[in-house]
């Protein structure tokens, strides 16, 4: 997962957005400073070998894992791997192959680079990707994850288009979504367009305020990121923490669950069956909805 480094609605340029990126994980490589801050606002649910700038916690782990329902030696995509940690974790604890991607090309290489601190060497590949133009083959995935990287792109119907495109029949994305409490939800339209079923809504109840504890922590070490992070990449996190902390209260946070059907879904029981998935590759707005991260 990535830093967000926008929370509005429209999502900037690819290569405005990629630059952003990659100067905040350049900036991060240098310190713990954040890594702390973030395990200091999750407590025991922080997952400290994954290292995620995301909402990921030991609690979601297991939901991605128990949804994706995978079998050994498949492919799992992630999508917006960031540096990797929850594409790595999950692959390991579901003896899957891995093929991570990302705007930023600073993160991919970090990726790369403690890959083999989770899978051995060829279990897994890293490429510089955005939401909406993979390069994937169709069907090529057994299951795809995309956590908090939804709302950098710039349509996010046409993001979960590419996703389901990628999707081997039988096949599920898992996708955190969040948007402001009582608002209409547009996932089941989204879904929809793109060939999907919505299998689960999971609702994370705990997550804003989870975001609310890493905020006052930003906010509370503001000397201390300027110091390591530097004073751009300080402004920008805690920019985030002011807007968004008064919003919180307000704020709806889900994991859904979108599966391809195995069948064409106009045949008896297409919904409820699941086939085998295909051979394997190489590894070679609406107004209504906000996901702030």
């Amino acid at each position: 997962m990535t830093h967000p480094t926008t929370t509005h609605d429209t999502a900037p340029p690819v290569s405005t957005a990629a630059a952003q990126f990659d100067a905040f994980h350049a900036a991060r490589a240098r310190t713990t400073l954040v890594a702390s801050l973030y395990a200091a606002a999750l407590g025991e649910d922080y997952p400290a070998e994954v290292a995620a700038s995301s909402s990921c916690d030991w609690p979601l782990l297991g939901l991605m894992t128990a949804r994706l329902r995978m079998r050994p030696g498949q492919l799992l995509v992630d999508a917006g791997c960031g540096t990797g940690g929850i594409g790595l974790w999950l692959a390991r604890a579901l003896s899957a192959r891995l093929l991570g991607f990302d705007l930023s090309s600073v993160a991919v290489a970090q990726a790369r680079g403690r890959s083999g601190q989770f899978l051995p060497t060829g279990r897994a590949a890293f490429r510089v990707a955005g939401l909406e133009a993979t390069g994937l083959p169709d069907g090529c995935a057994h299951g795809v994850v995309c956590v908090d990287a939804l709302s950098r792109a710039a349509d996010r119907g046409q993001a979960v288009r590419e996703l389901g495109r990628i999707l081997a029949p039988g096949a599920r994305l898992v996708l955190t979504r969040a948007l402001r409490r009582g608002a209409e939800p547009v996932w089941e339209e989204q879904a929809r367009v793109a060939g999907l079923i919505v299998e689960h809504v999971d609702e994370r109840p705990d997550e804003p305020d989870m975001w609310g504890r890493l905020y006052r922590q930003w906010i509370s070490h503001a000397d201390e990121l300027r110091r390591d992070l530097g004073d751009v990449q300080a402004e920008r996190m805690l920019g985030e923490a002011h807007r968004i902390l008064p919003a919180l209260p307000g704020r709806r946070a889900v994991l859904l669950t979108l599966r391809r059907p195995a069948t064409s879904p106009a045949e008896p029981g297409a919904i409820d069956m699941m086939t085998r998935p295909g051979r394997r590759p190489d590894d070679g707005p609406a107004p209504s909805e906000r996901t702030t991260r």
